[in-house]
């Protein structure tokens, strides 16, 4: 498959995707206070896109779509997306919206450390520093209030950024021959087979309230999905990434209007050092992506 360059439309695709991803985890934390179990929220997060999706390449006759041949590819992305679901969608069932917001930007510094342990990826001062800066910012959000943000909290949001690195790893290698809804929906089929358990065991009857969180959850998980994963097929994710910060803005206008939080002045403080710390890193993956292939030998030590 190749990528169109279409910058604009790769821009607006992953604003749209924020907004829709700040809004599956806004109705998360309601589905959360109105005693949904998480185990029963993932499974109807995973069961809800899968159907659809079936349903809509049924009556448009175009089942073919999802023949793969790389089934056991998308079982490892699904087990791997499935843990990182666990750690996603649980850290703001503890944690206020904006701060574990905050802490999922600390992916592109685990996707530069998995780019080093396991591609044998060169990383340079630039990268190493953006690294530190983000971890300084990280210890600077954590803050001496552990009321506010429990170290439990803290390690469930890092624990979800690190798994949402690991996926996107998944997703390159995917992404060569696999069109996305035929990504999302192995994502979601396979993750709901694997999440039945935990509806059998923890389920329960709902009120009519509590199946609309459940229904929004679903569709904006897969609308979610589906616009970060169209937006790759029009930008590169360096081009992309500047708008995954928008949804800091989405989420504190969440925590405000549902839950009467503003983050503290710690989390401001310690916000611009994670945030310019993942551009840092898309710049210079941006640079050296432009630059033509060089022996690592005689090259110089630039990034």
């Amino acid at each position: 498959m190749h990528r169109q360059n279409r910058p604009f439309l790769a821009l607006g695709l992953r604003l749209m995707a924020m907004v829709m991803l700040s809004a599956l985890l806004l109705l998360v934390k309601l589905a959360g206070e109105r005693g949904i179990a998480l185990p029963e929220t993932m499974f109807w997060r995973q069961f809800i896109p899968g159907c659809l999706i079936l349903a809509w390449l049924g009556a448009r006759g175009e089942l073919a779509r999802l023949k793969t041949g790389r089934f056991l590819v998308h079982a490892r992305r699904a087990l791997i997306g499935t843990c990182g679901m666990f750690l996603t969608l649980g850290v703001v069932l503890i944690l206020p919206l904006a701060e574990a917001t905050v802490l999922s930007f600390t992916t592109p510094i685990f996707a530069v450390l998995l780019a080093t342990l396991f591609l044998g990826e060169h990383v340079g001062p630039w990268r190493w520093g953006a690294v530190l800066l983000g971890l300084l910012g990280v210890v600077v959000i954590a803050g001496p209030d552990r009321g506010h943000l429990p170290l439990l909290g803290v390690a469930a949001g890092l624990g979800a950024a690190f798994f949402v690195a690991l996926v996107s790893i998944q997703l390159r290698d995917l992404g060569r021959t696999e069109e996305p809804i035929r990504i999302v929906f192995y994502f979601s089929a396979l993750g709901a087979l694997m999440l039945l358990p935990g509806l059998v065991l923890r389920g329960s009857s709902h009120d009519a309230m509590s199946w609309l969180l459940i229904g929004g959850i679903g569709l904006s998980g897969l609308f979610a999905q589906l616009l970060m994963t169209a937006a790759l097929r029009f930008g590169t994710v360096s081009s992309v990434i500047v708008m995954d910060y928008s949804q800091l803005v989405w989420a504190t206008l969440w925590g405000w209007l549902f839950f009467a939080q503003l983050p503290p002045a710690t989390t401001w403080l310690g916000a611009p050092f994670v945030v310019v710390a993942g551009l840092v890193i898309a710049w210079r993956e941006q640079v050296l992506h432009r630059q033509p292939a060089i022996d690592p030998q005689t090259a110089p030590n630039a990034d």
